[in-house]
């Protein structure tokens, strides 16, 4: 496997900002820059890495503060599910306003549910998965056996509902119906807190149940 994976902890509070690169080719994609846009580019500098891509899971805060820096700083077009435009394009539902610095994301590519990207030498698939907000969605390698879950499934847990846009109903139909499905080895990498697999999260999850 040529895909190397870096997790880093992006303020405000500490939201995995994921780093994925083809070692060959040096390239890479951000999935969920957070709010240090100036961070990343240091990491990507220091490990030689070009990035061609942003991959947002959803459009909360703390997932897009960084992400207009990073873009133009970089020059990487950012990807959105497309049931994700109105949380991405309004500071109140992303709760950017509540958090006390509004910021809103226009995508450059909104995509469909099922989407196939090849993006910094990788193939995605998007996963919508509703019910964080309208719009959350994951994006799953089927080869190394990899998804990107957002804040759609923690270990042992999964994202608050509380805030626009969101359903715990919808959130609970969405995981076990597009995300418990996938091979049970597959590795779960979250928006906060650690890593897990389908395998575990179908055991201990009380919300898998």
């Amino acid at each position: 496997l040529n895909m190397l994976v870096k997790t880093m902890q992006v303020p405000p509070i500490g939201t995995n900002c994921y780093v994925l690169a083809d070692e060959k080719e040096k390239v890479c994609a951000v999935i969920d820059p957070g709010g240090d846009a100036a961070g990343i580019l240091e990491l990507l500098k220091a490990d030689g890495l070009t990035l061609s891509a942003i991959l947002l899971t959803h459009g909360h805060f703390d997932h897009i503060w960084g992400a207009n820096e990073l873009r133009r700083l970089s020059g990487a077009p950012i990807y959105a599910y497309e049931e994700e435009k109105e949380v991405c394009e309004d500071a109140s539902k992303n709760v950017s306003d509540q958090a006390g610095r509004p910021e809103t994301v226009a995508a450059d590519n909104y995509l469909k549910d099922g989407a196939q990207l090849d993006l910094a030498g990788m193939h995605f698939q998007l996963i919508a998965t509703p019910g964080h907000t309208k719009g959350s969605c994951c994006y799953y390698m089927e080869k190394e056996k990899v998804l990107f879950a957002g804040d759609t499934l923690f270990e042992g847990s999964v994202g608050r509902t509380d805030f626009p846009t969101g359903s715990m109903g919808r959130l609970v139909h969405s995981i076990k119906e597009r995300l418990l499905v996938l091979p049970e080895d597959t590795i779960v990498y979250p928006g906060h807190g650690d890593e897990t697999t389908i395998a575990d999260e179908k055991k201990y999850n009380p919300y898998c149940q």
